[in-house]
């Protein structure tokens, strides 16, 4: 099992993309989600609903996860998104757009 390139706390690691998620985070969660084959405008969309905002966080925070091989599982990815939501955010992103990326899941 593999970790994440970029720390939780690794968010300053590239200022632009951090930048960008404080002030959208609406949009760097779409992009999350669009790379792992899930609709960038309906989990955008989905981030402004309570509840189903956690669900689908934690759903691609998981498909990233497993993608990259990465080890955790659903109880740490609530908790990560809970209590270090942007910083969550960040790097996931970070993971997808590093070399090799995410794998995408098509049907």
């Amino acid at each position: 099992m593999g970790e994440f390139q970029h720390g939780l706390c690794g968010c300053f690691d590239n200022f632009g993309l951090c930048l960008l998620t404080y002030f959208v985070p609406c949009y760097t969660f779409g992009k999350n989600a669009e790379a792992v084959g899930d609709s960038c405008c309906l989990c955008g969309l989905a981030y402004f609903v309570p509840i189903v905002d956690l669900v689908a966080l934690v759903t691609v925070r998981g498909k990233i996860r497993e993608s990259r091989n990465i080890e955790g599982g659903c109880c740490t990815d609530l908790l990560t998104i809970i209590f270090c939501h942007l910083c969550a955010l960040v790097q996931e992103a970070q993971e997808v757009q590093a070399p090799g990326g995410v794998a995408m899941a098509r049907s």
